[in-house]
């Protein structure tokens, strides 16, 4: 066995794969070969790092430099100086990283330094698709705990002791719910897994799966022993195919290593994992909808009660936790329930992982303790942001939250203050908006979605969402009145109230906090026929400012309706009823004399 003196980690997330991190991968390869060096230098794919605005990622170790955006190009200057003169490349490092003349770890970055990873702590850590490496940061100790020194019931105790809520949306309490399965009696009951993320700009469960992916196979196989379940499913959109690849490789790992199968550390206890693939369905997020998706049906939610812990697979009790929350179950059976309630808030025990993005300058993924507040992940965490904009709004929870606005950049994120205000946890997107963002666009946008997500099955989401998106999309075309202000907000509570399902319940959320937060911005759209932040193209106007013109005829010549008329060298004028908003003439101006009103 080699003891190699330097590490080479390579992103291998979706986000850095994308950005090509495989051809840095070979390149590195090659040139260690090259250099002769093999031997010396381990070569690591390992999951996401987190800073995915910085991808592709490398880190060195021992030293932990982290070198970002690195190019093919780069690699034989990395080799060369770094690995073999001892060099580091500085002009490729994370510019945080870099102090005078030494490198300051990544914990002491304003990226990270807030940051506290519980459930991400192997991503960028180990390679995912290696079980040595899991077992050798304590993998599966937990399950060998579980099995030989503990009864379910006190498993169950500990998780329901910790606080720990489920991170898919509701945060229905873990232990809780697990009680409820182990009470509920049945010759077979059944393990499941939500990895069915479908939130526009969410992959916190995937970058899970893709970077630590024995933690939740552990995790499941510990829910097994709790509730008395022999057999578990991942269900996981087949769009993530890293991700289900390392699942499989993962899996087929824990068989041959004997902690997947029968009689698991010859406690007697047996039990086995499959994963089933999703087709995309939103509507399948939901756990009844889930279920019925893997019996081999279409994807509707059925009515509650039964819960699927009492009825839920072949009629059978059925436990259902997404991925981020079965990520820190061995952890909390590893270092107690007092550990885990050291960190977040009195209601919301633990960490959220969040995947930030939109206009903000560290897009990526990130992992806080419950209660840090929302301008401290976007002033701090997140870098502000670009172009210096003001910042307007975040919406959390996808199409089931709301936009929460600047007044509230102080609210803590937990579950309770998140309801508080008009939003939601959800399974932990975070997208950031700008002063260039309209709020009843960035509404319509969420409901287009959900009207082309819903499942059909139930009247008030099926016709309700699509009567909110024509009412939204007769404003956004300044068409609208203020009684159709009125009416989006008696429809979403009808929604609200009768939809069978979350996804109907929830689909209201975006417009609710956008009106009620951001009415001005409507009534702009409806009484003054503007869009304050120049999006909705009905509402814009093109027009050339005469002290700005040529009269060089650019603009004419290029526009497709003849809308804009004039002499050489005197101003020209955009007739607005020809007008169709394309904005061929604003690009096509060398003098900036067009402006977008």
């Amino acid at each position: 066995m080699n003891i190699y003196r330097s590490h080479v980690l390579v992103c291998g997330g979706t986000g850095c794969t994308s950005s090509g991190s495989k051809t840095l991968q070979a390149e590195f390869t090659k040139q260690l070969k090259e250099k002769g060096l093999e031997n010396e230098v381990k070569l690591v794919e390992t999951g996401c790092f987190g800073l995915c605005a910085l991808g592709p990622v490398v880190v060195i170790y021992p030293e932990g430099a982290f070198y970002s955006m690195v190019k093919p190009e780069d690699v034989a200057e990395i080799v060369e100086e770094h690995l073999l003169k001892g060099r580091i490349v500085k002009r490729l490092l994370y510019s945080e990283t870099v102090q005078e003349d030494t490198i300051k770890s990544l914990n002491e970055t304003p990226f990270y330094a807030k940051q506290k990873r519980v459930a991400l702590r192997n991503c960028g850590v180990i390679n995912p698709e290696n079980i040595d490496e899991y077992i050798a940061v304590d993998g599966y100790q937990a399950l060998a705990k579980v099995l030989t020194e503990m009864k379910p019931e006190e498993v169950i105790q500990i998780i329901k002791d910790s606080g720990l809520r489920g991170r898919g949306g509701g945060g229905f309490p873990t232990g809780m719910k697990w009680e409820f399965a182990a009470k509920s009696q049945n010759d077979q009951k059944y393990v499941a897994c939500n990895a069915d993320e479908g939130d526009p700009g969410a992959f916190m469960d995937r970058s899970i799966l893709e970077g630590d992916p024995h933690a939740v196979i552990e995790a499941m196989a510990i829910a097994g022993y709790a509730i008395g379940a022999n057999q578990g499913y991942v269900y996981i959109r087949a769009e993530y195919p890293i991700a289900v690849e390392r699942l499989r490789v993962a899996i087929n790992q824990a068989k041959e290593y004997g902690l997947l199968g029968k009689n698991i550390f010859d406690s007697g206890f047996d039990f086995d994992l499959d994963i089933r693939l999703g087709a995309g369905a939103f509507v399948c997020g939901e756990e009844t909808a889930l279920i019925s998706s893997i019996e081999g049906f279409r994807g509707e939610p059925r009515p509650r009660p039964p819960f699927p812990a009492v009825k839920g697979l072949w009629g059978k009790p059925t436990l259902l936790n997404n991925v981020e929350t079965y990520a820190n179950i061995a952890q909390i059976i590893n270092n107690g329930a007092e550990w885990f309630t050291s960190m977040g808030t009195e209601k919301s025990k633990g960490t959220k992982v969040f995947a930030l993005g939109g206009k903000i300058n560290n897009t990526g993924l990130v992992e806080i303790p419950m209660g840090t507040t929302l301008r401290e992940i976007i002033e701090e965490i997140g870098g502000g942001i670009p172009n210096g904009k003001k910042f307007k709004a975040a919406q959390t929870g996808g199409p089931s939250g709301g936009c929460i606005p600047a007044e509230l950049m102080d609210t803590p994120i937990d579950y309770d203050s998140l309801i508080a205000i008009g939003s939601m946890m959800g399974s932990g997107g975070l997208i950031v908006m700008d002063e260039d963002n309209c709020m009843v666009d960035i509404a319509k946008f969420f409901l287009e979605f959900t009207v082309d997500e819903s499942c059909g099955k139930c009247t008030p989401c099926r016709i309700g969402t699509k009567r909110l998106l024509e009412l939204l999309t007769k404003i956004t075309d300044g068409k609208g009145t203020m009684e159709d202000i009125d009416k989006l907000e008696e429809l979403c509570y009808a929604i609200k109230a009768s939809s069978l399902c979350g996804l109907g319940q929830s689909a209201p959320n975006p417009v609710l906090s956008t009106i009620r937060y951001f009415r001005h911005e409507y009534e702009a759209h409806v009484k003054d026929k503007k869009c304050p932040a120049h999006v909705c193209k009905a509402l814009a106007q093109y027009k050339i400012d005469p002290e700005k013109c040529k009269g060089c005829s650019l603009c004419a010549r290029q526009c497709p309706v003849n809308a804009i008329s004039g002499e050489i060298k005197s101003p020209f004028v955009i007739d607005q009823d020809k007008c169709i908003k394309c904005g061929a003439c604003q690009a096509a101006c060398k003098f900036n004399a067009i402006d977008k009103e």
